[in-house]
């Protein structure tokens, strides 16, 4: 009986044997044609790239290569969701929100030479560096204003000439894409400031040029004329002395065309009256030195 049992077959075992032979040559076979796609893709040309920026930002990358290991045909993908697909064929990165890049990738960011084209209408043509705006170029805004200078971390940052739609031009110093450091600012109706700014104020010292033909020369705060400055008009008379709030406030010298002077007091642009200083009311009138100043 026992010898029976023993060479006794069994079906449903060798079912199970076949099921099992089956499965195992189907994944052999699906990873042999997995390797075989990669090996294909891959003397293709085509990769799978990421980098971490410094702010702990992705930009990945996969498609087809260049000899130098850079994205030459393929799909950006950004942390933010946004993506960009390359066309290096063309030359073009053209993004989702429909920014258009010509110009050079390197390490799946911008750098180099290169053209940014936005969808705003907006277009920066210089140098980048490490995917931002960096080094020398021109930004030529949608409004007709434009930009020519030092770039850094995407903002106007160095020296630089800042030209408006309506012609005025600064020519100077800029921090994070305002006016700081020295500049000389000139309008559209002639008139010019050349001195110091500070958040992108006049405020220092320095010289504004009216247009009619007025100037001042000396001490700016919050971009008023404020503290020791020298104020000639058109007719030739001047005032040197103290200024608060764009007027003469304090102690100055008066000095009329014809060539007499007053030394004294002032208060809110006109002299202070008294007998202690000699003076009347029926002094020569003094022109007042609260011009307009053009808006910057």
């Amino acid at each position: 009986m026992y010898d029976g049992l023993k060479n006794k077959t069994y079906p449903g075992r060798k079912r199970k044997k076949s099921i099992r032979a089956i499965i195992l040559s189907t994944l052999l076979a699906a990873l042999a044609l997995l390797l075989l796609t990669f090996l294909i893709m891959y003397f293709a040309g085509f990769r799978y790239m990421e980098t971490t920026n410094p702010d702990g930002s992705e930009i990945k990358f996969f498609g087809k290569i260049d000899d130098r290991g850079n994205p030459y045909d393929g799909t950006l993908s950004y942390s933010d969701g946004s993506s960009a697909e390359v066309d290096m064929k063309n030359g073009t990165v053209t993004y989702k929100n429909g920014d258009v890049y010509q110009g050079p990738l390197s390490g799946l960011k911008r750098n180099g030479e290169g053209i940014m084209t936005y969808a705003s209408g907006d277009v920066y043509e210089g140098t980048f560096k490490n995917d931002e705006i960096a080094g020398n170029g021109t930004f030529s805004f949608a409004n007709g204003d434009s930009y020519t200078g030092d770039f850094a971390n995407g903002k106007m940052n160095g020296k630089g000439t800042y030209t408006w739609s309506d012609g005025s031009m600064y020519i100077g110093e800029f921090k994070d894409d305002i006016k700081n450091g020295t500049g000389k600012y000139m309008w559209a109706d002639g008139s010019s400031y050349e001195g110091t700014y500070k958040n992108d104020l006049k405020d220092g010292t320095g010289t504004y040029n009216f247009a009619n033909g007025d100037s001042y020369t000396g001490s700016f705060v919050n971009d008023e004329r404020s503290g020791y400055g020298k104020y000639t008009w058109q007719s030739g008379e001047t005032y040197e002395g103290e200024f608060l709030a764009n007027k003469m406030h304090g102690k100055g010298t008066y000095t009329w065309s014809g060539g007499r002077s007053f030394t004294g007091d002032f208060e809110n642009g006109a002299i202070v009256y008294n007998e202690n200083n000699g003076t009347t009311d029926t002094e020569p009138q003094i022109p007042t030195t609260d011009a307009t100043v053009p808006a910057e």
